[in-house]
Protein backbone atom coordinates (compact mmCIF):
# COMPACT_ATOMS: atom_id res chain seq x y z
CA UNK A 1 0.00 0.00 0.00
CA UNK A 2 1.69 3.34 -1.09
CA UNK A 3 1.61 6.48 1.84
CA UNK A 4 -0.75 8.07 -0.32
CA UNK A 5 -3.17 5.03 -0.35
CA UNK A 6 -2.59 4.89 4.05
CA UNK A 7 -2.90 8.56 4.50
CA UNK A 8 -6.40 8.44 2.61
CA UNK A 9 -7.62 4.88 4.56
CA UNK A 10 -6.85 6.75 7.84
CA UNK A 11 -8.82 9.96 6.83
CA UNK A 12 -11.65 7.54 5.71
CA UNK A 13 -14.67 8.68 8.10
CA UNK A 14 -16.59 5.89 9.55
CA UNK A 15 -20.65 5.85 9.27
CA UNK A 16 -21.13 4.95 13.18
CA UNK A 17 -19.58 5.11 16.44
CA UNK A 18 -17.62 1.98 17.90
CA UNK A 19 -19.47 -1.27 18.47
CA UNK A 20 -18.69 -1.27 22.13
CA UNK A 21 -19.88 1.87 22.66
CA UNK A 22 -23.10 1.51 20.40
CA UNK A 23 -23.57 -1.66 22.52
CA UNK A 24 -22.90 0.42 25.87
CA UNK A 25 -25.17 3.11 24.91
CA UNK A 26 -28.14 1.06 24.56
CA UNK A 27 -27.82 -1.01 27.67
CA UNK A 28 -27.42 2.38 29.44
CA UNK A 29 -30.24 4.15 27.29
CA UNK A 30 -33.17 1.38 27.51
CA UNK A 31 -32.60 0.29 31.08
CA UNK A 32 -32.29 3.74 32.94
CA UNK A 33 -32.02 7.14 30.96
CA UNK A 34 -35.38 6.65 28.48
CA UNK A 35 -37.52 5.10 31.46
CA UNK A 36 -36.32 8.16 33.81
CA UNK A 37 -36.86 10.96 30.74
CA UNK A 38 -40.38 9.29 30.37
CA UNK A 39 -41.61 8.74 33.55
CA UNK A 40 -39.65 10.13 35.49
CA UNK A 41 -39.39 13.72 33.84
CA UNK A 42 -42.33 13.15 31.66
CA UNK A 43 -40.15 14.33 29.12
CA UNK A 44 -41.09 14.97 24.89
CA UNK A 45 -39.09 15.18 21.84
CA UNK A 46 -40.44 17.19 19.16
CA UNK A 47 -38.29 17.40 15.84
CA UNK A 48 -36.27 13.91 16.16
CA UNK A 49 -36.99 13.29 12.23
CA UNK A 50 -34.55 16.56 12.03
CA UNK A 51 -31.60 14.30 13.53
CA UNK A 52 -29.22 12.47 10.74
CA UNK A 53 -28.76 9.21 12.48
CA UNK A 54 -25.48 8.10 10.66
CA UNK A 55 -22.50 9.62 9.94
CA UNK A 56 -21.10 12.23 12.72
CA UNK A 57 -22.29 15.24 13.59
CA UNK A 58 -22.16 17.98 15.92
CA UNK A 59 -24.78 18.99 18.28
CA UNK A 60 -25.01 22.27 20.07
CA UNK A 61 -27.48 22.59 23.04
CA UNK A 62 -28.14 24.77 26.01
CA UNK A 63 -26.79 23.25 29.40
CA UNK A 64 -28.80 23.87 32.92
CA UNK A 65 -28.70 20.48 34.49
CA UNK A 66 -26.14 17.30 35.28
CA UNK A 67 -28.58 15.73 33.28
CA UNK A 68 -28.48 17.52 30.03
CA UNK A 69 -25.93 15.42 28.62
CA UNK A 70 -27.74 11.70 29.01
CA UNK A 71 -31.10 13.24 28.48
CA UNK A 72 -29.61 14.87 25.32
CA UNK A 73 -27.95 11.67 24.09
CA UNK A 74 -31.93 10.28 24.56
CA UNK A 75 -33.57 12.85 22.76
CA UNK A 76 -31.51 12.50 19.43
CA UNK A 77 -31.55 9.35 19.75
CA UNK A 78 -27.78 8.02 19.18
CA UNK A 79 -24.85 8.16 21.34
CA UNK A 80 -23.03 11.53 21.48
CA UNK A 81 -19.37 12.00 22.96
CA UNK A 82 -19.29 15.49 24.57
CA UNK A 83 -16.58 17.39 25.46
CA UNK A 84 -16.41 17.31 29.71
CA UNK A 85 -14.76 19.67 31.97
CA UNK A 86 -11.32 18.28 32.72
CA UNK A 87 -12.09 17.64 36.86
CA UNK A 88 -14.66 14.93 36.21
CA UNK A 89 -12.03 12.79 34.65
CA UNK A 90 -9.74 13.32 38.28
CA UNK A 91 -12.93 11.23 39.51
CA UNK A 92 -11.64 7.37 39.00
CA UNK A 93 -14.97 4.98 38.90
CA UNK A 94 -16.80 8.68 37.12
CA UNK A 95 -13.39 8.72 34.38
CA UNK A 96 -13.89 5.18 33.43
CA UNK A 97 -17.28 5.25 32.82
CA UNK A 98 -17.54 8.75 30.66
CA UNK A 99 -14.50 7.65 28.62
CA UNK A 100 -16.91 4.31 27.54
CA UNK A 101 -19.08 6.98 26.86
CA UNK A 102 -16.71 8.45 24.32
CA UNK A 103 -16.31 12.02 26.89
CA UNK A 104 -13.24 13.60 26.37
CA UNK A 105 -11.56 16.61 28.86
CA UNK A 106 -11.52 19.94 28.14
CA UNK A 107 -10.04 22.92 30.20
CA UNK A 108 -12.50 25.13 30.29
CA UNK A 109 -12.33 28.88 30.50
CA UNK A 110 -9.55 28.43 28.25
CA UNK A 111 -8.93 27.65 24.48
CA UNK A 112 -8.10 24.31 24.88
CA UNK A 113 -6.29 22.62 21.40
CA UNK A 114 -6.69 18.70 23.37
CA UNK A 115 -10.11 19.25 23.23
CA UNK A 116 -10.56 20.43 19.79
CA UNK A 117 -8.70 17.29 18.66
CA UNK A 118 -9.80 14.86 20.32
CA UNK A 119 -13.43 16.39 19.17
CA UNK A 120 -12.17 16.27 15.01
CA UNK A 121 -10.80 12.51 16.12
CA UNK A 122 -14.43 11.42 17.45
CA UNK A 123 -16.31 12.96 14.41
CA UNK A 124 -13.28 11.30 12.43
CA UNK A 125 -14.75 7.76 14.13
CA UNK A 126 -18.43 8.76 13.44
CA UNK A 127 -19.53 10.13 16.81
CA UNK A 128 -21.96 12.98 17.34
CA UNK A 129 -20.12 15.38 19.30
CA UNK A 130 -22.28 17.29 21.68
CA UNK A 131 -20.75 21.02 22.67
CA UNK A 132 -22.97 23.28 25.28
CA UNK A 133 -22.53 26.85 23.99
CA UNK A 134 -21.69 28.07 27.20
CA UNK A 135 -19.09 25.52 28.35
CA UNK A 136 -21.07 25.41 31.46
CA UNK A 137 -24.43 25.21 32.76
CA UNK A 138 -26.57 28.18 33.37
CA UNK A 139 -29.22 28.77 35.87
CA UNK A 140 -32.15 29.81 33.98
CA UNK A 141 -31.02 27.19 30.55
CA UNK A 142 -30.79 30.09 28.38
CA UNK A 143 -27.93 31.01 26.25
CA UNK A 144 -26.07 34.20 27.29
CA UNK A 145 -22.33 34.23 26.33
CA UNK A 146 -22.22 31.47 23.20
CA UNK A 147 -18.76 30.38 22.23
CA UNK A 148 -17.70 29.50 19.05
CA UNK A 149 -15.86 26.49 19.27
CA UNK A 150 -18.73 24.42 18.11
CA UNK A 151 -19.22 26.34 14.82
CA UNK A 152 -14.96 26.11 14.65
CA UNK A 153 -15.15 22.32 14.81
CA UNK A 154 -18.09 21.59 12.80
CA UNK A 155 -16.77 24.29 9.75
CA UNK A 156 -13.10 22.17 10.54
CA UNK A 157 -14.64 18.40 10.25
CA UNK A 158 -17.10 19.76 7.35
CA UNK A 159 -19.58 17.82 9.45
CA UNK A 160 -23.74 19.25 9.79
CA UNK A 161 -23.95 21.32 12.84
CA UNK A 162 -27.77 20.95 15.18
CA UNK A 163 -29.14 22.93 16.66
CA UNK A 164 -30.77 21.61 19.71
CA UNK A 165 -33.05 22.86 22.65
CA UNK A 166 -33.44 21.45 26.21
CA UNK A 167 -36.56 23.04 27.92
CA UNK A 168 -37.25 23.07 31.44
CA UNK A 169 -34.08 20.57 32.63
CA UNK A 170 -33.07 23.62 34.98
CA UNK A 171 -35.91 22.78 37.02
CA UNK A 172 -34.07 19.01 37.62
CA UNK A 173 -30.43 20.72 38.34
CA UNK A 174 -30.36 19.24 41.74
CA UNK A 175 -28.42 16.43 42.02
CA UNK A 176 -31.36 14.51 43.03
CA UNK A 177 -34.27 16.14 41.69
CA UNK A 178 -38.10 15.76 42.71
CA UNK A 179 -40.23 14.66 39.45
CA UNK A 180 -41.87 18.14 38.32
CA UNK A 181 -44.80 17.69 36.64
CA UNK A 182 -44.58 21.35 34.57
CA UNK A 183 -42.80 21.96 32.38
CA UNK A 184 -41.94 18.63 31.91
CA UNK A 185 -38.34 18.75 30.02
CA UNK A 186 -38.55 18.96 26.81
CA UNK A 187 -35.94 18.75 23.67
CA UNK A 188 -36.44 20.30 20.28
CA UNK A 189 -33.99 19.92 17.20
CA UNK A 190 -34.08 22.11 14.44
Amino acid sequence: MTRQAEQDKTLERRDREPGVNLLLYYLFKWSIITPTFRTYFRGRIQGIENVPQHGPLVVVSNHASYFDPPLLSCAIQRPVAYMAKEELFRVPVLKQAITLYGAYPVKRFAADRAAIRAALNALQQGWAVGLFLEGTRTPDGRIHDPKLGAAAIAAKAQVPLLPVCLWGTEKSSSVLPYPNPSPSPFASAK
